[in-house]
């Protein structure tokens, strides 16, 4: 039992090491990319979406490798707004 909690630990360990290490190059570069809002970011800004971007480096590393844009919200205000633009 207690190995396997030391195994959780150093996994954990890991994947935070890999999301700072990631982090760090995204929020200075990679968050041009997948943002369009982010090119006139802070670094205020940048420091506050580090934590983030390190718990969930793999899915932000996928999209800025991808280099998909951001998702575009559809609900049911969206949709009758571009059927009454049409």
């Amino acid at each position: 039992m207690i190995a396997a909690a030391g195994w959780f630990v150093n996994a954990l360990l890991l994947y935070l090491g890999v999301g700072v290490a990631f982090g760090i190059p995204f929020v200075w570069r990679g968050v041009h990319r997948i943002d369009p809002a982010a090119p006139g970011s802070t670094w205020g800004f940048r420091i506050l979406i580090l934590p983030g971007v390190v718990a969930l480096w793999p899915v932000l590393a996928l999209r800025w490798l991808a280099g998909t844009p951001p998702a575009e919200e559809r609900n049911a205000h969206r949709l009758a707004a571009r059927r009454g633009s049409s």
